[in-house]
Parts: structure tokens; C-alpha cells; sequence
């Protein structure tokens, strides 16, 4: 398992996960003093990307933030309460969850991915064909 640097997750992984159940690094990002004049808008330049085993026996080679970077782009843009300053964001706890939820049985089971050319429950063997919305809502 990867994290990024924030320093919570040190003690939250081991704590939740169980320590002799996970291998698990931490990687820093560290970027250049910021920009001036027209360029500040611009991302800051990656300078550095400091890889650190916490746990275990993490792969060093598969340390990274690139998938659950992509998860969490997906997330906030297909489901708008994870958009700040809408009217469809979040305000009580129970209706993030619930639209979590929906978000993911969706994702897994209805939707086909490009690069799986099937639904990720397909490819995981759990069903033999896309789910259709009302077949879900069942």
C-alpha cells in the first residue's frame, strides 16, 4: 500500500490494516519555490519524489499515488457532491454515503471500461454480464 506524505496515514494503515498484514511506503513530492508574474497559475515543477518503507516489505518499484490519484479524479467528476460550491454538495454525512455507494455499485457493475472491455465485476468474476441501472437498483 502507498500513501502520500500526510503524516496521519503513518499510524491510520498500521492501525486499521493490522501490522503484520500490510506492506506499506509512503512517498513524498517535492516541488520548486513557487512561480512569479504570469507563470504562478501554472502547477509547481516535481523536483524530487522521496520514497520511504513505513511497514512490512513494501515493492519500492510500486510505490506511487498515480491509482488512487485517478480514482479520486474520477470520483469528483461523476459524482457533483464531491464538488465544492454546487447545490448538490454533501452536507450530511448519510447522503455522501449512500452516493458513494451508488457511485461505486455503478462504476463495478454498469459501466464498461475501456481498458477491461467488460465492467470491473466482470473481470473479477463476481457476475457474467453488465448490469443494467434497474437491475441494480433491485
Amino acid at each position: 500500500m502507498s500513501t502520500d506524505g500526510f503524516p496521519p496515514y503513518k499510524d491510520a494503515v498500521v492501525y486499521s490494516l493490522g501490522g503484520q498484514y500490510v506492506d506499506f511506503a509512503q512517498i513524498v513530492k517535492v516541488y520548486a519555490a513557487p512561480r512569479e508574474g504570469h507563470q504562478r497559475y501554472l502547477p509547481a515543477e516535481c523536483v524530487d519524489c522521496i520514497k520511504t518503507p513505513i511497514h512490512g516489505n513494501p515493492d519500492m518499484s510500486k510505490v506511487g499515488t498515480s491509482h488512487i490519484e485517478r480514482q479520486n479524479l474520477t470520483i469528483r467528476m461523476s459524482m457533483r457532491r464531491m464538488t465544492r460550491l454546487t447545490n448538490a454538495f454533501s452536507k450530511k454525512w448519510v447522503d455522501l454515503k449512500r452516493s458513494y455507494a451508488l457511485h461505486f455499485a455503478y462504476y463495478n457493475f454498469c459501466k464498461v471500461h475501456q481498458s477491461l472491455r467488460v465492467t470491473p465485476a466482470m473481470a473479477a468474476g463476481i457476475t457474467d454480464h453488465v448490469w443494467a441501472l434497474r437491475e441494480l437498483l433491485q
